[in-house]
């Protein structure tokens, strides 16, 4: 792609989003809602002025990780460490149940074959951990505590979702799984999960004093954006997904996480509020583009919408998709009706993750276009769905006790 191309490109991206949220914004929708429109509507799904490209593609990954820094940053590690065991219910049941149902009906009920099966089962266990952090910001619940149950549920889905397609494309390819190989992966997970945060924490306690010294401006956006960039090439490089680098980098310079032997390591309050207040212009500059970028990947023109296969495989797998996420969690003990559906509504978008593997199993000739179309229709409408869902839920709730 040639460089006005992009540069013209990324204007239309930019201002789409822009207007479009602005649109959503003015009739009570979340403004999510209005980017991703914007990315269905520029891209080959409508208007065909965009098609998904690489340096698009790392944009919109720049600003996953960016939005998981700015969520990291805000998040009270007391309130998400007392949330650990209801997120790991939500978690496994929001990835136990959609699978089994999905592997059920794809192989028994439409006859695929073993390997499309467990594409089809595995892509409805995922859940956009972006968008679901988005609509609870922009209702402003992000700091609630179903929130965290939701923000600790996704993070664990995440790394179950790149250990299942990391066995999923190893049986693809050789017809086997080694399950070492999967072990592995999660370990170096969970060791770069509780070691980054403080390898991240010391690194800030250096860009303080820095700071403190330098008389050029601009040290700290430069600083942060490098240590948020870093930790994310340290997370793909362990087999980790890259916005948990960014989250882990967030968690360090929030104002409550503290080391109980290192009181020194500290940052203050005053540090911390200064990273958060010149990092959110480049943060609101970045996100927006990755939710475009989901709309842009989805091509609603490759859908048959004459085909009844389409639309008995596509419905079925969205009752299956939206079944299994709120019922995971119904097995949380002393949470309202209500905040259960929350929570479980909350998990039911599939966006970027659930693209990923879609791909993966198109590219890789597992399925045909029919099944990719159909799958395609699944994380559309649950993508699409789940935030109008939430909003109507809180709105709800306010009428009422949450």
């Amino acid at each position: 792609m040639e460089a006005h191309t992009f540069l013209i490109q990324l204007v239309l991206i930019l201002f789409a989003a822009r207007f479009f949220g602005e649109v959503a914004a003015y009739f009570k929708i979340p403004s999510v809602i209005g980017e991703l429109l914007a990315g269905i509507i520029i891209g080959p799904s409508v208007l065909g002025f965009i098609e998904i490209s690489n340096p698009i593609q790392l944009l919109a990954q720049i600003g996953i990780i960016l939005l998981l820094f700015e969520v990291g940053i805000e998040t009270d590690i007391g309130n998400l460490s007392a949330a650990g065991v209801k997120a790991l219910i939500v978690a496994i049941g929001g990835v136990c149940l959609p699978f089994i149902l999905g592997f059920y009906l794809s192989s028994y009920f439409f006859n695929f074959s073993l390997l499309a099966s467990l594409f089809i089962a595995s892509t409805l266990t995922a859940t956009s951990i972006g968008i679901t952090l988005r609509v609870l910001r922009d209702l402003k619940k992000q700091n609630s505590h179903e929130a965290q149950i939701v923000i600790g549920a996704a993070v664990i889905d995440d790394i179950i979702g790149i250990i299942l397609l990391a066995m999923l494309y190893e049986f693809s390819v050789s017809g086997a799984v080694n399950v070492l190989n999967a072990g592995k992966v999660l370990l170096f997970i969970v060791l770069f999960f509780f070691l980054a945060p403080i390898l991240a924490k010391g690194v800030s306690y250096i860009i303080q004093k820095w700071d403190e010294k330098s008389d050029i401006p601009g040290l700290l956006p430069t600083t942060i954006i490098a240590l948020i960039l870093f930790f994310a090439w340290a997370a793909h490089s362990l087999g980790a997904p890259e916005l948990l680098g960014g989250f882990a980098a967030g968690l360090a310079l929030s104002k409550q996480f503290s080391f109980p032997f290192a009181k020194f390591l500290q940052s203050s309050k005053e540090f911390t509020h200064r990273v958060e207040e010149q990092m959110k212009p480049i943060v609101h500059l970045f996100t927006p583009i990755f939710f475009v970028s989901i709309g842009l990947s989805l091509n609603l023109k490759q859908v048959d919408w004459t085909s009844t296969f389409i639309w008995m495989l596509s419905g079925s797998l969205i009752l299956v998709a939206i079944v299994g996420k709120l019922f995971s969690a119904f097995f949380l003990k002393g949470e309202s009706r209500l905040k259960q559906l929350i929570i479980g509504t909350a998990m039911v978008p599939r966006g970027e993750v659930g693209l990923i593997f879609a791909n993966i199993g198109l590219t890789a000739g597992v399925f045909k276009d029919d099944i990719y179309a159909a799958i395609i229709l699944v994380i559309t409408i649950t993508t699409l769905a789940a935030p109008f869902s939430l909003r109507w839920l809180y709105g709800y709730a306010e009428k009422g006790e949450l």
